[in-house]
C-alpha cells in the first residue's frame, strides 16, 4: 500500500515525537511513514498503537502530511467547492474543509473572456486529480463527470423557478447543474444567451425558469419571466420611471432605437413596446413623437431634452 496525497487512509499510530506530533504507517512493520502534526488533530489525542483515519496532503514545504480533519473532496471525486482566493499567476484556490486550499489552475479558463471567470464565494464543480509530482490539483468537472450522479428532471418542473450553478460557459450559452432538493444531486440544464437578461459566469448561483424538459432528462432554462409576467413587471418599471421624471415625460418611445432602450432600461425593444402598449391601453400614458408622457392631472409639458 502507498501513502498518496488526496486519499483517506486507515493508519496505525506508530510513535509520538514531541514537539512535532505523531508518525503513522501501515501496521507496525517498518515502511513508509507520514507525519501527523499536533495541530492537525480533531477531538481526542490519538494513542500510540491505535488506528486513525487520516487524510493525506502536501504541506507548504511539499512534505506529505496527515490530518484528522475530514475533506470535502478526495482523489478522483467530484465536489462543489467555494472559491476562497485568486492569484493571477496560478489560478483559483478552493476551500476543501481541512484548513488548506485546493488549486484550480488558471489554464482551465478562457484567457480572452475574463468576464466569465468565477469570483470569491462562487461555487465550482471540480474533480480532484494529481499533478506530475503527485500533488493534489483540481480540474473543472465535465459533462461525463456528472453522468452517474444526476437524475432525469421530472416534467412537473415545467415553468418552475429553480436554483442552479453554472458549470461551464460557451459562446452561445451556459451549462448548469440544477439543484435537485429532495430528489438528489440535481439535473443538467442549459441557458441560451437569448434567455438571459444578464450574463452568467462559471460557478455563479442563479435562479431561472424551466422552459423545457427534454426527452433525455435535461432542461432548458430562462432567466426571463413569461411574456405576460414580464410585460406587467416592465410596465411597472416604466411607470415608476415616468413618475420620477420632471413633468412625467421621457424622451423614449416605440420609435427609440433598440440600443438606447437596452442601455437605459435593460429591455429588448419588443419587451419595451409591449409594456408601453399595456400602459397606453390602460390610459396611463400617451406618445408624442419620440416622447412618452403620463396622462395625469399633475403632468405638465416639458421641453425636449437629450436622453439620459
Amino acid at each position: 500500500m502507498n501513502l498518496i496525497a488526496g486519499t483517506l487512509q486507515r493508519l496505525l499510530v506508530r510513535r509520538e515525537v514531541s514537539p512535532y506530533g505523531w508518525f503513522l504507517g501501515f501496521g507496525e512493520a517498518e515502511g513508509p511513514e507520514v507525519h501527523l502534526p499536533y495541530g492537525e488533530v480533531v477531538g481526542e489525542r490519538p494513542a500510540v498503537g491505535a488506528e486513525v483515519e487520516a487524510f493525506l496532503f502536501h504541506d507548504d514545504k511539499e512534505r506529505l502530511t496527515a490530518t484528522l480533519r475530514k475533506p470535502l473532496i478526495k482523489l478522483g471525486e467530484m465536489a462543489r467547492l467555494a472559491v476562497a482566493d485568486f492569484h493571477p499567476s496560478f489560478g483559483f484556490f478552493l476551500e476543501m474543509g481541512i484548513g488548506r486550499q485546493l488549486l484550480l489552475p488558471l489554464k482551465q479558463f478562457p484567457p480572452e473572456r475574463k468576464n466569465v471567470w468565477p469570483q470569491t464565494g462562487d461555487e465550482l464543480f471540480v474533480v480532484m486529480k494529481h499533478d506530475k509530482e503527485g500533488r493534489m490539483l483540481a480540474r473543472l468537472a465535465k459533462i461525463d463527470d456528472f453522468a452517474s450522479l444526476v437524475f432525469r428532471a421530472p416534467t412537473t418542473w415545467m415553468n418552475e423557478w429553480r436554483e442552479g450553478w453554472v458549470t461551464d460557459v460557451f459562446r452561445d450559452g451556459v451549462f448548469t447543474l440544477v439543484e435537485g432538493g429532495v430528489l438528489g444531486f440535481g439535473a443538467l440544464g442549459y441557458v441560451n444567451n437569448a434567455s438571459m437578461n444578464h450574463p452568467l459566469r462559471i460557478g455563479q448561483k442563479f435562479k431561472a425558469r424551466i422552459t423545457q424538459v427534454r426527452e433525455d432528462g435535461r432542461v432548458s432554462m430562462s432567466l426571463k419571466a413569461t411574456k405576460e409576467i414580464g410585460r406587467l413587471e416592465d410596465a411597472d418599471r416604466i411607470l415608476a420611471f415616468l413618475k420620477e421624471r420632471p413633468g412625467g415625460a421621457m424622451p423614449y418611445s416605440d420609435q427609440t432605437s433598440a440600443e438606447d432602450i437596452q442601455r437605459r432600461f435593460q429591455l429588448s425593444k419588443s419587451a419595451f413596446k409591449r409594456a408601453l402598449g399595456k400602459l397606453m391601453k390602460e390610459g396611463l400614458i400617451r406618445q408624442e413623437g419620440n416622447w412618452t408622457r403620463l396622462i395625469a392631472p399633475e403632468s405638465s409639458e416639458q421641453t425636449e431634452e437629450n436622453p439620459q
